[in-house]
């Protein structure tokens, strides 16, 4: 005969499961309710934040076994999904509204730092969070063309009005500029107009802003890093030696403007022959892994050279990348490994207290 579990039991071994996106006890957070037993059967409703999205599934895996390993008699756990809100606070002077605000960058051009940007968005984008992108690289504006999107924001109140690809605002200076002309701007006028894309535009609410930065070390990291508290950088390279070379200078810059940097990414990582589905490291293979190793820096993943990636791309569909089955489980383990270092990392913080708010 089973021993039934005490619901007095399961609430007590409840505690000290901790909310992916702050660190903190989920119980406390009122995050578990619903919770009922009938005999030695647990069932119950955890609330998740979207900001968490890519990882729901893992953490309602590891709240099954988080009750089952300090309650041996139960027999089966049912944890219902459900969403948590817990909208964002203003960041920095400038107010935007956004839990996590990520660059994306790279020491040089040409390495699809752009590409890459636009699929950590989409892949957030897909896995249930609320995304903004902005696309930073004045000069070279790219992103309207990856998520083949156009037309120029209008204004509401003296805001912009951001253009929505399915829900998620984009903004760059692409919208702004005619098609082939050139912008030619000194320092002052890069960060007036990056200013003003991140303070006078109707983000919304976000769960992340992911900000496609311009190729190299130039200014524009130090203007985001005085205007808004940035939770890290992504660093994108290939793999050959004169490429890392660049990415390590552009560690050096964000570490030296105290952005933290949240990982690298390898891309154009190896080519597989669609005919006979041998790899050939074109550009060598498992560069960017080793000297993230050397500097200290989570390896996110790499991504292949793939045909698919460069036609998706010129054709304004990269979202559709994700559905290649070559290509798209590197990317959403990109996307995957960024979230989770950022939940593991505030699991590590130490819980802030929470004061009661005095009327």
């Amino acid at each position: 005969m089973t021993d039934s579990v005490d619901k007095a039991a399961v609430e007590k071994a409840l505690a000290g499961f901790k909310d992916p996106e702050t660190g903190r006890d989920a119980v406390q957070m009122g995050q578990v309710r619903d919770v009922r037993v009938d005999g030695a059967h647990v069932s119950l409703t955890l609330e998740l934040t979207t900001h968490s999205a890519p990882l729901w599934n893992d953490v309602r895996d590891a709240l099954v076994d988080h009750l089952r390993s300090r309650l041996p008699s139960v027999e089966s756990v049912e944890v219902k999904l459900a969403e948590h809100k817990r909208p964002p606070g203003k960041l920095g002077e400038i107010g935007l509204t956004a839990k996590s605000v990520i660059a994306v960058g790279s020491g040089k051009g040409g390495v699809g730092k752009s590409t890459i940007a636009a699929a950590v968005a989409l892949g957030l984008k897909r896995a249930g969070a609320k995304i903004g992108l902005l696309d930073a690289d004045v000069y070279g504006p790219s992103i309207p063309h990856l998520l083949g999107i156009s037309g120029r924001p209008s204004t509401s109140e003296n805001k912009l009005l951001p253009i929505m690809l399915d829900g998620m605002p984009v903004m760059s200076m692409g919208f702004l500029v005619p098609k082939g002309e050139a912008v030619v701007w000194r320092g002052p006028m890069l960060h007036g107009a990056i200013t003003q894309f991140l303070r006078d535009t109707l983000w919304g609410e976000l769960d992340y802003l992911l900000i496609d930065m311009p190729p190299g070390t130039g200014d524009i990291a130090l203007t985001l890093s005085q205007l808004l508290p940035l939770t890290g950088a992504v660093v994108t390279c290939t793999p050959q030696d004169v490429a890392l070379l660049d990415a390590e200078k552009a560690i050096a810059m964000f570490r030296r403007v105290n952005i933290p940097v949240l990982g690298m990414v390898e891309n154009m990582s190896g080519f597989v022959c669609p005919d006979c589905h041998k790899r050939h490291d074109i550009f060598g293979s498992g560069g960017a892994r080793q000297r993230a190793e050397e500097l200290n820096v989570p390896f996110l993943g790499e991504v292949p050279i793939n045909m698919h990636i460069r036609e998706r791309g010129d054709a304004g569909q990269t979202d559709a990348v994700f559905d290649d089955p070559t290509v798209g489980p590197y990317l959403s383990r990109i996307v995957y490994r960024l979230v989770k270092n950022l939940s593991d990392s505030a699991s590590q913080r130490p819980p802030t207290p929470s004061l009661p708010v005095l009327g």
